[in-house]
C-alpha cells in the first residue's frame, strides 16, 4: 500500500474510532444512565448513532454536493460536533460530582448510593449538563458568527526606527473560506480592514477550504484589501489540503503577495525594516520544493535590521529565536475555539494565544479571524489583529 494512501486509511480508522468512543459515552450518560424509559432509550440511542455515522460521512460528502446542498449539510454536522464536545467535556467534569456525591456518602458512614438516588444523580446532571452545553452553544455560535472584533495589540521592537513608532500591520488568519463561510462573510471583513488603514496586511495562512474552482467567487474580495505597503500571505496547512499552487497563483492574480522562504523591505532608506515569511511547517512533507526554510529567507539579511516574520505555526518560533527575529506573527491555533480544547492545543504548540516573548524574540499568536469546522466560538472569540509597531526610542521617550 502506497504511503499517502496508508496515511490516510490510518487517519479515517482513527477519527472513527475517536468519533464511535465519544458517542458512546454520550450514549452511556445521556441515554443509559439517566433510565427515563424504553422510548427514551430507543429514540436516544438510534439518534446518537446516526449523529455519529453522520461526521465522518458528511465531513466527505460535503466537496461532493453543490456549494448551496454541501453548506447546509457541513452547518449541520459542524454544529453536532461543537454540541459534541460541549456535551463531552461537560460531562467529563460532571464525573467529579459523582465522586464528590460517593465520597461524601462514604464519609458520612452512609451506606453507598442506591440505585434510585443513582438514576436521579444521572438524570440531574444529564439535564444540566444538556442546558449548558446548549446554552453554551447558541453563544458560541453568536460569537462565530457575529461581527469580528478588532484586537488592538501595541509591539515594542527594538531594532525599529523610532521615525517608525505607530505602523500598522493588520493580522489576518485562519479565515478558512469554505464550506459555512463565504463572499459575504469576507466583504465586511475587508471592509474592517480598510477602515483600519494599515501600512501592511498580513494573511499567516489557513485562507481555505476547498479549491480555487469551488471558492474563487468567495475569495474574489480579497482584491479589494488596500494597504500602503502591501498585502501579504504565508501558507497554512489547510492550502496543502486545497491545492496549494493553484491557490498560490490565484493570490498572485487578486493582488495578494505570496513569501515563500523569502524577505522582502518595507518602508525605504533607514526607515524601514524586514519582512519575511516561510511555507507552513507541515509542508516540508508536501514535497515539491515546499517546507519552511527561514536560513533561505534570511540569507544575506543585515541584523542590525528589524525583523518581521510571518509563519502560520507558533512552533516556528524555536529557529526564530535563533535566527534574531524581532516579532513572529502566527495563527493556527484559533486560541483553542471551543475551550477547553485550547488546553490540548499546547501539547503542539508553545504559545496558544495572545502576545508572549521567546527570549529576545516576541511573538503574537492570533485567535483566527473565522473558524474551523463547528461554528462556534466559546471562550476564544475571533479577532481582526491591529498590531502597532513600535521604536524602542520612542517607547523610551514615553516612559
Amino acid at each position: 500500500m502506497q504511503r499517502p494512501l496508508l496515511s490516510f486509511v490510518l487517519f479515517i480508522g482513527v477519527f472513527s474510532a475517536i468519533v464511535a468512543g465519544v458517542h458512546y459515552y454520550l450514549w452511556q450518560r445521556l441515554i443509559r444512565a439517566p433510565d427515563l424509559g424504553p422510548l427514551w432509550h430507543r429514540v436516544g440511542s438510534v439518534a446518537l448513532v446516526v449523529l455519529a455515522l453522520l461526521v465522518p460521512v458528511g465531513l466527505f460528502v460535503t466537496r461532493a454536493l453543490p456549494r448551496h446542498i454541501g453548506s447546509i449539510v457541513a452547518g449541520v454536522v459542524y454544529t453536532w460536533v461543537g454540541l459534541a464536545v460541549l456535551l463531552f467535556f461537560l460531562l467529563l467534569t460532571s464525573e467529579l460530582v459523582r465522586l464528590g456525591a460517593h465520597g461524601v456518602t462514604a464519609l458520612l458512614s452512609q451506606p453507598p448510593l442506591d440505585s434510585d438516588r443513582r438514576t436521579f444523580l444521572s438524570r440531574a446532571i444529564a439535564g444540566a449538563v444538556g442546558a449548558l452545553a446548549v446554552g453554551l452553544g447558541f453563544a458560541g455560535a453568536a460569537s462565530a458568527l457575529g461581527e469580528v472584533a478588532v484586537r488592538p495589540v501595541r509591539v515594542r521592537l527594538r531594532r525599529l526606527p523610532a521615525a517608525m513608532s505607530g505602523f500598522r500591520v493588520v493580522q489576518l488568519t485562519d479565515l478558512h473560506i469554505g464550506p459555512t463561510i463565504g463572499r459575504e462573510w469576507l466583504e465586511r471583513v475587508v471592509a474592517r480592514v480598510n477602515a483600519l488603514e494599515p501600512d501592511v496586511v498580513a494573511i499567516t495562512g489557513d485562507l481555505v477550504d476547498g479549491s480555487v474552482e469551488e471558492l474563487r467567487e468567495h475569495t474574489a474580495p480579497l482584491a479589494d484589501l488596500r494597504a500602503r505597503h502591501g498585502v501579504f500571505f504565508v501558507t497554512g496547512n489547510h492550502e496543502y489540503y486545497s491545492g496549494v499552487e493553484a491557490w498560490i497563483a490565484e493570490l498572485r492574480r487578486l493582488g495578494v503577495r505570496v513569501l515563500r522562504n523569502e524577505r522582502v523591505t518595507i518602508g525605504q532608506g533607514e526607515l524601514s525594516f524586514d519582512l519575511a515569511g516561510v511555507d507552513d511547517w507541515s509542508s516540508r512533507n508536501m514535497g515539491r520544493d515546499h517546507g519552511p526554510d527561514l536560513a533561505r529567507a534570511l540569507a544575506g539579511r543585515d541584523p542590525s535590521r528589524e525583523l518581521v516574520l510571518l509563519a502560520h505555526q507558533p512552533k516556528q518560533i524555536l529557529e526564530a529565536a535563533e535566527r534574531g527575529v524581532g516579532l513572529q506573527l502566527s495563527g493556527h491555533t484559533h486560541g483553542g475555539q471551543i475551550f477547553p480544547w485550547g488546553l490540548f492545543v499546547r501539547l503542539d504548540q508553545p504559545y496558544v494565544a495572545g502576545l508572549s516573548s521567546h527570549g529576545e524574540t516576541q511573538i503574537y499568536v492570533s485567535r483566527g479571524t473565522g473558524y474551523w469546522g463547528p461554528p462556534m466560538r466559546v471562550g476564544a472569540p475571533s479577532e481582526i489583529s491591529l498590531i502597532e509597531l513600535e521604536g524602542t526610542a520612542a517607547a523610551e521617550a514615553l516612559a
